[in-house]
């Protein structure tokens, strides 16, 4: 009788499982390096991503929040926008517009660290989910503020998982993908290439659909 009535206080005092999975910054360049042609194809392919049928079911489905970031140079990093709880497909589609219609705020340097510091910070604010990730996508290494290594130990400590979308300028070479995968992805993270600017949307695409349809690993 004893075990019946521990087992049924357990049950009463276990918190809830959060309905929410994922809660996601997408970290978006915006530095020199990228043309304002290049910006237009990020922010598009980000939206376009956002109508595919499977990413909305995968963002419903896992009641799901999205903030954006944009990051330059040190000090020019802004919430383009705030967390948006993703319940329903209208949800979704609304907030696809709003991200196709972003201005360009800088394009100085590259600063990833602080780019990682400050979506880290949108956490304090963001529903209560399962996972929290950043994902990062950019076209260069870190020549600014040179924050990196203390900004990555600093998500590892807070249990937020950083994945990376390395936007390959190099004629096929991977040299921003193995900087990607060995400076600036956590521990469990994950880096997808785009070869070139053009091919950000299909690698937006693909690295949304592995973050929210399974664990990322």
């Amino acid at each position: 009788m004893q075990r019946v009535v521990t087992v049924l206080v357990a049950c009463v005092l276990a918190s809830p499982a959060l309905a929410c999975e994922t809660a996601l910054v997408l970290a978006v360049d915006v530095s020199g390096s990228i043309s304002d042609r290049e910006y237009d194809l990020q922010i598009n392919g980000i939206a376009d991503a956002l109508g595919d049928p499977d990413i909305v079911a995968a963002l419903v489905e896992g009641q799901d929040a999205l903030a954006i970031v944009q990051w330059s140079g040190g000090g020019r990093q802004t919430v383009a926008l705030p967390w948006a709880a993703l319940t329903t497909a209208d949800q979704v589609a609304g907030l696809a517009e709003k991200i196709r219609a972003l201005p360009r705020p800088w394009n100085t340097a590259t600063a990833i660290g602080e780019a990682i510091h400050v979506s880290l910070a949108q956490f304090a604010d963001a529903p209560q989910c399962q996972r929290q990730v950043i994902d990062v996508s950019g076209d260069g290494v870190e020549n600014d503020g040179m924050t990196l290594p203390a900004a990555r130990a600093e998500a590892e400590a807070a249990g937020v998982t950083v994945n990376g979308l390395a936007v390959e300028v190099g004629g096929g070479v991977s040299l921003l993908t193995d900087y990607y995968r060995e400076n600036v992805i956590t521990e469990g993270g994950f880096v997808m290439t785009a070869h070139g600017v053009q091919d950000f949307p299909r690698a937006i695409h693909a690295k949304l659909l592995r973050e929210l349809t399974k664990p990322v690993s």
